[in-house]
Formats: C-alpha cells, sequence, structure tokens
C-alpha cells in the first residue's frame, strides 16, 4: 500500500482560513492524504478573537499552534513577529515532517512559515500567487512566496501568466479560479431571520457591509483615510453598517479603536465585529447593498453575488476587477460619489448581468488532484522559466 502524503495546511488568519477550508475538508476527507494542520498569528490572540475555537469547531485537529503576535503594530513589532514565526516554524516541521505545505496568499506570517519550509527542504504549494496589491508590502511578500514555492494555483488566467512571468514553470502553474467562490457555491448560508439573530442587529432599508485595512505602504495614512470613511457614511440616510475589524497590521489598531468608537456614537445603526466568521461574512453579502473599505473580498466574492464595491484607495491596486467595482480616492467627497453611484438604479440595473471573473466554483477539487498525484520527487529543483522578451 502506497504511503500517504502528509499534506500541511498553515493558517494565520480568520479570512485566510474561511477560503482554506473547503481544501481541507477535500484533504481530510481522501483516503491517499493525511491532515495536518498549523494555527499561527491572529488565530491564536485574544484580541482578533482567538479563531482557532472555530478551526477545531469544524471538526479539524490543529496539530500545532505557533505564537507569533506582539501586543503592537509597528513596524518593529510585525518584524519581530516574523522573526518568532520563523523559529516556530522550523522546529514545527521537524516534529510534523510534511509531505507537502499549503498555504495562500500574502501576510507576513505566511512568508515565514515559507521560508523556514525552504530552509527546511519542504515543499510547498501556494494559492492566490500572481495577484498584485501595490499599496500594501503583502506585494512583496505574495511575489516572494511565490518563489520559495513549487506548486502555484492562481485565481485567474492573468495570475498563472503572472507567475510564470516570475520565472515559474509553466507545467506547475495551474489556473484553479479562486477558491473563495466554493463557499459562495457550497455553504447553506443563512436566511436573514438566522442572520440578524447571529450577529444581534437588525438591518435597514439600506446596509454596506465595511472593511478597511491599512494601506501598508502609505506612512500614517489610515487614520486620516478611515475618518474620510466614517464621515461619508455619517452622511448616509436609512443606511446600517456592519463593520468587519481590522487584521494584524501596522496601524490596525488605529482603525479598529475608531470603529468601536463610531459603533458606540452609532448604536442603532452601525454594528461590528472582530470576525465574522465565513459563514456570516458570506450570508451578509445575500442581504447588503455594497461591500465598501479595500478588502479582496470586495472583489473576490461580491461580484458572485451581484452586489457592488467600493474600493477606496490603492492598497488592492492593480487586481483584476468586475465592472461592480467602483475604484475611488479615499477622501470623503469620492467616497460620497461613490456610494451616490452604488445606491442609483442604473448602477442597480448593471449588477444583473455581472460575471465573476474570478472563476464558479470547484477549485478545492482542481486543487486536490494535483496535489495527490503531482510527483515531489525532485521537485525542490526549479528551472528558471525564461521569456523570449524579444518577441
Amino acid at each position: 500500500m502506497a504511503k500517504k502524503r502528509h499534506i500541511c495546511v498553515v493558517t494565520g488568519s480568520r479570512a485566510e482560513y474561511g477560503l482554506l477550508y473547503w481544501l481541507m475538508k477535500e484533504i481530510d476527507a481522501a483516503t491517499d492524504l493525511e491532515l495536518q494542520v498549523i494555527a499561527t498569528g491572529m488565530h491564536l490572540s485574544p484580541e482578533f478573537g482567538l479563531t482557532y475555537r472555530q478551526i477545531e469547531e469544524d471538526g479539524f485537529a490543529i496539530d500545532y499552534k505557533i505564537e507569533t503576535l506582539l501586543s503592537g503594530d509597528t513596524p518593529a513589532s510585525i518584524s519581530k513577529s516574523m522573526g518568532l514565526a520563523m523559529i516556530g516554524f522550523v522546529d514545527v516541521y521537524d516534529h510534523l515532517k510534511p509531505d507537502l505545505i499549503v498555504v495562500l496568499g500574502d501576510r507576513f506570517e505566511i512568508f515565514s512559515a515559507v521560508s523556514a519550509a525552504m530552509i527546511a527542504r519542504v515543499p510547498v504549494a501556494h494559492l492566490h500567487g500572481g495577484e498584485t496589491t501595490e499599496g500594501s508590502f503583502d506585494e512583496a511578500m505574495r511575489h516572494s512566496i511565490t518563489k520559495m514555492s513549487h506548486l502555484h494555483f492562481t485565481a485567474t488566467e492573468k495570475y498563472k501568466e503572472r507567475v510564470i512571468q516570475l520565472g515559474e514553470q509553466s507545467e506547475r502553474v495551474f489556473n484553479v479560479g479562486a477558491i473563495g467562490v466554493d463557499g459562495i457555491k457550497k455553504l447553506q448560508l443563512s436566511s436573514l431571520k438566522v442572520f440578524e439573530k447571529a450577529i444581534g442587529f437588525k438591518l435597514g432599508k439600506r446596509n454596506l457591509l465595511v472593511t478597511f485595512h491599512p494601506a501598508t505602504l502609505e506612512v500614517s495614512t489610515a487614520e486620516k483615510q478611515f475618518a474620510s470613511l466614517l464621515k461619508a457614511l455619517e452622511m448616509q440616510k436609512d443606511t446600517h453598517i456592519i463593520f468587519t475589524k481590522s487584521n494584524a497590521d501596522i496601524d490596525g489598531r488605529i482603525i479598529n479603536k475608531m470603529i468601536d468608537d463610531y459603533v458606540a456614537e452609532h448604536p442603532t445603526n452601525a454594528i461590528a465585529h472582530t470576525s465574522l466568521g465565513q459563514l456570516n461574512y458570506l450570508s451578509a453579502m445575500q442581504y447588503v447593498n455594497g461591500v465598501v473599505g479595500n478588502s479582496s473580498s470586495g472583489l473576490i466574492e461580491a461580484p458572485s453575488f451581484r452586489i457592488g464595491t467600493i474600493n477606496i484607495g490603492d492598497r488592492q491596486g492593480g487586481r483584476i476587477k468586475a465592472p461592480s467595482v467602483i475604484d475611488c480616492a479615499p477622501d470623503t467627497n469620492s467616497i460620497c460619489e461613490a456610494l451616490q453611484k452604488l445606491f442609483s438604479k442604473s448602477f442597480g440595473d448593471k449588477l444583473k448581468t455581472i460575471t465573476n471573473p474570478h472563476g464558479e466554483g470547484n477549485a478545492a477539487g482542481k486543487i486536490l488532484r494535483v496535489i495527490q498525484t503531482y510527483p515531489l520527487t525532485g521537485v525542490l529543483k526549479k528551472k528558471f522559466n525564461d521569456l523570449d522578451l524579444k518577441k
């Protein structure tokens, strides 16, 4: 009988776990694979909701928890957290001895996980490479993770081309679509009554889901930009707002305090959650008029619900966007103009024909088939794929 492949999934945040959930289910159910789980980063922080508990409630056994987060959100504390993560992953890999590590995205704890795997000579499968976020240092993290990875699963054909452009061998790059669409297709989303009870909030005539993070390549802009957004939201009549809080990024705590203060001043039409969880977050998209902020979910998942997205500032600069996305500058006037467009009848009519450029689902199944069968012997050595720039 062939030896089972040990597939180690690393997750450090609520959002990325919500995307990985469906792949983890597929791996766990496969008779020829053994699922290993490492939880790190925000999952282990009381400030960010101790979301490792959700992983366990979903029926997954966490093999190791790696503490990395310090109490600050300064550049120094983020860099030190990356160092702590690398130390922790080195020891864990030595104990687990995985055949393949699976990671998603571009966060700093994932960069540390992959750096340690490279030195430990463990192959890495990376989801969502080739994307761009020009206003965030996630951009450099993502491309660096690509160069340290060995199998690549992208969300669009354009992103596949970019990974190959980075020198990766084309036979190792697979366009499977965005795995976030799997949840939309597979989850039994909540009814309005169940959803309102779950989040402790009644929706109004108009509703917005707001998720805003710092643009980490900009210095000290988070407070000013978010204040502009809050001012624009305050001017919207008959509008209820669901806030999800910022990640553990530089200046993220500034945004979270401003959210708490705003909700305290507007208790009848605003609520904040550290983590809604995948079910409630996607259920919210069924009922809101649009997603507002600078989260990738507004670009990747929201178009599948045929709702609009207001994408503020440069954090998501360079990403592929559906026509449902309204880009605007991070100032109050621009945000108000974008909101006016979002609520207009003509834009609502346009949304009825929107197609999500990130695929139609079943990304997890496509990824599973590759990690079950792709030869891992010799996979650590990569040839650089030179492009003919003279063409």
